[in-house]
This record gives C-alpha cells, sequence and structure tokens, in this order.
C-alpha cells in the first residue's frame, strides 16, 4: 500500500483530501470532532518532516454556491487548536485567494481551502475543476475515507495529474486494512451483526458476508421483514412488503452455507414512535396491531449477547433499535458491551461507520472496541466487494 510513510515532504506542499464533514449546531461549533482528529497524525507526519500542507474538503451538502452555514473556515478554531498552530483559511477552493496562499505558503505551515462543494464540478468528477485544484500542490494525498465510494473531483479524478506523487493518509490506510482484517483475515468464529431499518440498504452486503460469516446477527428495524416472511405477526413494526422473498432467499442460502442466522425473539414494543410511548416486552412473532416493535428485547439481548462473547471477528453495521431515544436504546446499547466484553476476550471488533459509530460513541465506549470505522457509505461498499474510486486513485 502506497502510504504517506514512503516519501520525506521536507519542501514540498501536500494537497491533502480530508474528511471535514462534521456536525455543526446552531451556532457554528463542532458538536462532534472525531473526522477532524482523525487527519491530525497525517497532517503532522508531513509538518515534521519539513513540508506544508494544503487541506481540501466538502462540508454538508450546499445547493447553490457559497452559504455560510456550509463554510469551513467554522472549522479553523478546532483545528488549530489540535494542531497547535494558526491554520490559515483561504475563502475559495481554486481563485486567486487559494492560489496565492497555496504559492505562499511555508513549510510548516497549514492552509484550508474553502468547501468544495461551493462548486457543482466537485461531485460531478469535473476534471478541469480537478486540474485547478492539481495545481495547488507537488504531492496528493487522500486521507478522506468517508468519501472514497464517491468518484468526485477531488477523491478520483484529481490523482490522475499527480503521476506516482499520489499517497494513502495514515486514516486511509488504517481503514482498509482493518476492513482487510475482518475481509481475508477473520479468526472463527467470525460473526456479522446487521441492523437499522431496511434489508435492502444491506442485502449487497449480507450477500458478501454469507460466503464469510459463520454467524449473522440480524436486528434494528429490518428484522421485522425477516419476521414477517417467516410467519410472524408483527403489527406496525417497519416492514418492506416486497422483500419477503429476498428474506427467505437470505435465510436459504444462509442455511445452504451453514451459517446461523440470528433473528430476535423478543422485542419492546410501543404504541407510537416516541419517547413516551407506552412500552412493554412482546415475542417478536406476536406484536398486536397498533404496536411497532422499537427495539430487541431481552432475551434476544442475552442470545445475542452470548454468541458475540464467543466470537473471533466482529463485523457490527447498524443499531438493534431507535438507540436515540432513551426508551428504546437498551438493545443497542447491550450490543456495545457485548463487544467490548469480547474485545477483552481477544476478539477483533470493527465497528461500521454511521449509526454503529454513532451509537458506541454515544455510548463512550469507542476505546474498548477494536476499530471504530470513520466511512458508513464508504465501508458498506467496500465491504460489498465494490471498486472505491478514492482508493484505485492512489492504486493506479
Amino acid at each position: 500500500m502506497k502510504t504517506i510513510d514512503q516519501l520525506n515532504f521536507n519542501g514540498k506542499k501536500a494537497l491533502i483530501r480530508v474528511d471535514f464533514n462534521v456536525p455543526l449546531n446552531e451556532s457554528f461549533e463542532i458538536t462532534d470532532d472525531k473526522r477532524i482528529s482523525a487527519a491530525i497524525p497525517t497532517i503532522k507526519k508531513i509538518l515534521s518532516d519539513g513540508g506544508a500542507v494544503i487541506l481540501m474538503s466538502h462540508l454538508g451538502r450546499p445547493k447553490n454556491g457559497p452559504e455560510n452555514k456550509f463554510s469551513l473556515k467554522h472549522i479553523i478554531p478546532c483545528l488549530s487548536s489540535k494542531l497547535g498552530l494558526e491554520v490559515q483559511f483561504a475563502d475559495d477552493c481554486i481563485g486567486d485567494s487559494a492560489i496565492n496562499k497555496a504559492k505562499d505558503l511555508k513549510s510548516g505551515e497549514v492552509l484550508l481551502l474553502e468547501n468544495l462543494r461551493f462548486y457543482k464540478e466537485e461531485e460531478k468528477g469535473d476534471e478541469g475543476f480537478a486540474q485547478k485544484l492539481a495545481t495547488l500542490g507537488d504531492v496528493y494525498v487522500n486521507d478522506a475515507f468517508g468519501t472514497a465510494h464517491r468518484a468526485h473531483a477531488s477523491t478520483a479524478v484529481i490523482a490522475k495529474f499527480f503521476g506516482s506523487n499520489k499517497y494513502f493518509g495514515y486514516l486511509m490506510a488504517s481503514e482498509i486494512e482493518n476492513a482487510e482484517r475482518v475481509l481475508t483475515h477473520a479468526k472463527r468464529p467470525f460473526t456479522a451483526i446487521m441492523g437499522g431499518a431496511k434489508v435492502s440498504d444491506k442485502i449487497e452486503l449480507i450477500d458478501q458476508l454469507l460466503t464469510k460469516v459463520d454467524h449473522l446477527i440480524i436486528g434494528g428495524g429490518m428484522a421485522y421483514t425477516f419476521v414477517k416472511a417467516l410467519g410472524g405477526s408483527i403489527g406496525n413494526s417497519l416492514l418492506e412488503a416486497d422483500k419477503l422473498d429476498l428474506a427467505l432467499s437470505i435465510l436459504e442460502k444462509a442455511k445452504s452455507l451453514n451459517v446461523k442466522i440470528h433473528l430476535p425473539v423478543d422485542a419492546i414494543i410501543a404504541d407510537k414512535f416516541s419517547n413516551d410511548a407506552d412500552s412493554r416486552v412482546e415475542d417478536v412473532n406476536e406484536i398486536p396491531n397498533g404496536w411497532m416493535g422499537l427495539d430487541i428485547g431481552p432475551a434476544s439481548v442475552l442470545a445475542f449477547s452470548e454468541v458475540i462473547k464467543k466470537s473471533k471477528t466482529l463485523l457490527w453495521n447498524g443499531p438493534m433499535g431507535v438507540f436515540e431515544m432513551e426508551k428504546f436504546k437498551q438493545g443497542t446499547y447491550a450490543i456495545s458491551n457485548a463487544l467490548v466484553d469480547a474485545t477483552e476476550l481477544g476478539a477483533f471488533s470493527l465497528v461500521g461507520g454511521g449509526d454503529s459509530a454513532a451509537a458506541i460513541a454515544l455510548f463512550k465506549l469507542e476505546d474498548q472496541v477494536s476499530y471504530v470505522s470513520t466511512g458508513g457509505g464508504a465501508l458498506l461498499e467496500y465491504m460489498e466487494g465494490k471498486e472505491l474510486p478514492g482508493v484505485t486513485a492512489i492504486n493506479s
């Protein structure tokens, strides 16, 4: 793998694609800075070599050009604090401001460019736009795993303008190494835990994993489509009615591959989608009309936890219930703790990005599992066996 360790950046300007797409509150303060923290080791390595750093990122989904709430200038105080130096800012990413500040940048200095997505050309993968960005640096570094599945100008197209002067940053390298550890070097038993709302969102991943895992635990909203397909009564629980046959085919395929599928046996049900709903524990096959399953129940927690604790490799993607609501977070919390217990017993545990990463952060357990991915969609697509444009661009 071509990483930044293979180059001394002394006297060079490194143009780094980072993922600073962080949540901001109404006062434009960062509410979760993990993605910024994840990029710091790469930046510091280049600075310590005697290089200069030019950072580019997107933030949010601006519709029609520049908007204050999506400006990366709001990131400056946090980034400067983490680096221990004053980060410079260019109020454009390809205009005179960016060109002049990049040209004047000295070794040991850091420049952050304005939001790439203020230009529609970024998401379109426009070659002219990518070429303008490329003129700002001597070396291209991609350290934005969260956007590696997008063939955007700054994540994929730009690499062609750097010849062999393109590298993975530390975050990208570690994301790929940890994903590969699960995909190709898994110790057994290997258990995948799938949650979230829809079977259709995870079908390609499930299909891929069935050829690799020993156990597949299915929770969250997607579980009710399986329960219904098997003849259970699920009341008003989440259902993909057009995916019942698909659910049955997954169960059949698992059986043929000798993969043990674990579905919930009970659920915390509620009379409305609300934290103040009436709720109770019910058999997952006997949810009455007017009620919906919003979390796995205690018997399911116990059964799932036992499987997890006996596993040597674990992949978790998707919560067990509506963990954002206090009343329906216990299943997801219990699964998080089971992962921690298994990790302490020597298992390798990879938590997929997105809601799983949000959940384990909410429970303050990120440091007690093996690895928490920063990329939701990117990790899913990598696990599905798809080519990630951001990865291919460096490798080619």
